[in-house]
């Protein structure tokens, strides 16, 4: 049993005082009881989250930042480059342009339908085909994605998307690509409906998950990698540090005091936190007296661990 949380910290500092206030005692003893590994170190500025260089590396994906793979792994394939499409809102201010978030509310499958299809043409012209994943995101293929390197879209989400923009060989065609969409999006009928409705309207997209796979890697099944638990994510994103808190320590009364009996049946689990940079793993590994000795008058403090990532 392995379970990964991504979001488990953050660099900002109205996170840090949410951090200290946290009461974790699952976590704190599976911590006390488990062996750390290595940290898995990045940065905050990283174009792939800590969360996603782990599942990669568990699946046997490509690492380099902002190329791996995600899209051509998902639709199993391994003829050339791919991303993901997200239809997306970005809010204009007098100092910048940042993505809302990371979905459409009140986004249905009709008018993903109606938007990717008059967006297609577009798209073909520059040898890019696209396809319908779901109603909050696209799948594109085509040379002009080949050597792209792209930022996750939870990296992008309340931030100035200027900072994160792909790039590559193909990425200014892409721009003018985005900027042609944002005209055509100007006036669509969706868009009519979904101002009526006093909802988001869909101005851009974002383009993700960007890389080729290879035959081996596209067919890596998801069998091998930890399960990725995401209950922190949205109150970070969001900057609802209070939230964020008493995510935690659902997440702590929950999953983590799952994972805590499964490992005193001696079982064998695994546990991954990520934060914004960096990402650890802790196993379950066979200890002697002393060294269990020394652990329980040594118990770590969540808030100390958390903070290092």
């Amino acid at each position: 049993m392995h379970l990964m949380i991504s979001f488990a910290n953050c660099s900002s500092g109205s996170c840090a005082a949410a951090r200290h206030s946290l009461k974790l005692p699952n976590l704190e003893k599976l911590l006390s009881r488990l062996t750390p590994g290595a940290l898995d170190r990045g940065d905050e500025f990283s174009l792939s989250t800590p969360h996603e260089r782990v599942l990669a590396r568990a699946i046997g994906l490509p690492l380099s930042d902002g190329q791996i793979p995600w899209a051509a792994w998902e639709a199993k394939a391994s003829d050339g480059a791919w991303s993901f499409i997200t239809p997306c809102h970005w809010r204009s201010s007098a100092k910048h342009v940042a993505m809302a978030g990371l979905t459409l509310p009140d986004f249905s499958p009709a008018e993903s339908h109606a938007l990717l299809a008059a967006m297609q043409p577009y798209f073909e012209e520059d040898g890019i085909e696209l396809s319908y994943q779901h109603s909050e995101r696209w799948l594109a293929h085509g040379e002009l994605l080949s050597g792209l390197s792209s930022a996750s879209l939870e990296r992008v989400v309340g931030r100035d998307i200027s900072d994160w923009l792909p790039s590559g060989p193909g990425a200014l065609k892409l721009r003018r690509l985005q900027a042609e969409m944002q005209m055509l999006l100007h006036n669509h009928p969706v868009n009519e409906a979904r101002s009526e409705r006093g909802v988001p309207v869909v101005n851009s997209f974002w383009l993700s998950g960007s890389g080729a796979a290879s035959a081996a890697s596209a067919a890596a099944p998801l069998a091998r990698a930890p399960l990725l638990l995401t209950t922190l994510r949205d109150a970070a994103l969001q900057e609802d540090w209070a939230g964020w808190a008493q995510a935690w320590q659902t997440l702590d009364a929950s999953d983590c005091a799952a994972l805590l009996t499964t490992l005193e049946q001696r079982s064998d689990v695994q546990l991954t936190l990520c934060g914004e940079r960096h990402a650890q793993t802790w196993r379950s590994a066979p200890t002697g007296m002393l060294e269990r000795f020394k652990r329980m008058f040594n118990q770590p403090r969540a808030a100390s661990v958390l903070e290092q990532l």
